[in-house]
């Protein structure tokens, strides 16, 4: 029997990737949108949910299991970038950012597990970055918001384990995605603290996603977690120097990690 699978944001980018290579796979596949748009021959089926708002996220969930009377696998992907200084970003644009990364996706989990209880059995991936390992320059709300992701994926790893559900994260560098037009920027401001470097960074981290990995390797990712009877609690999808840079987090002292960063980004 075809494993269901529902995955957030999958109108676009990598969640629309992996959604078309799970269902290319034999996997039925319901994807979400916040406005879904079946025009054009998807291979999989677009269904309504914004992840700000239960309702929606309640209805779609109860609408893949009413169909196909279950649900095996859930990938939280929904999510949203932002860049600014911490100081010049507006308080109300990183509490966005937060209950889109990181409520949004709890809100789906607590949506998706109470049927997996019942199957006693499930997996849930969430797709969090690799920016979620550490602060990063004028990245520092999205990495927040990314690596408190991480931290819940842990904990509700341990809760959820013994009713037969296992919960992992997959943490993706950068990939050629068009994340980079849906996401908060703060403005430029004239008499800014930041001006320069922050410009200089924008157009760093623009040029970063243009020449990022292809979105299938992520597709590909989730399809070996799939077939993984016991899978692992983290993963890092991206070029060598970007996993590289989590484990030299873990070796070097503080300060040495925070000059390569600054030195990197031209600080």
């Amino acid at each position: 029997m075809s494993k269901v699978v529902l995955i957030t944001g999958a109108s676009s980018g990598i969640g629309k990737s992996i959604a078309i290579f799970l269902s290319e796979k034999g996997y039925k596949v319901y994807g979400t949108s916040r406005n879904p748009k079946n025009k054009e021959n998807l291979s999989f089926e677009l269904v309504a949910l914004n992840v700000l708002k239960i309702d929606t996220i309640k209805s779609a969930v109860d609408l893949v299991v009413q169909k196909e009377g279950r649900l095996d696998v859930l990938v939280n992907n929904a999510g949203m970038g932002i860049t600014g200084p911490v100081e010049d970003t507006p308080t109300d644009e990183m509490r966005a950012v937060f209950n889109t990364n990181l409520f949004g996706a709890i809100d789906v989990m607590k949506a998706a597990l109470p049927h997996m209880r019942t199957q006693k059995t499930g997996l849930i991936i969430n797709v969090t970055s690799i920016a979620g390992y550490m602060g990063l320059p004028f990245r520092g709300l999205y990495s927040a918001s990314k690596g408190a992701l991480e931290l819940v994926t842990e904990a509700m790893s341990m809760e959820v384990k013994s009713l037969g559900i296992h919960v992992v994260n997959v943490a993706p560098g950068d990939f050629a995605t068009n994340i980079a037009a849906g996401r908060y920027h703060t403005p430029v401001f004239k008499n800014s603290a930041y001006k320069e470097k922050y410009q200089a960074n924008l157009d760093l981290m623009d040029a970063h996603v243009d020449s990022g990995m292809d979105t299938i390797e992520m597709a590909k990712a989730i399809h070996k977690i799939i077939n993984t009877k016991k899978p692992k609690l983290h993963y890092k999808v991206g070029d060598f120097m970007q996993k590289f840079s989590i484990v030299l987090k873990r070796i070097l002292p503080d300060r040495v990690y925070e000059k390569l960063l600054m030195n990197h980004y031209k600080l």
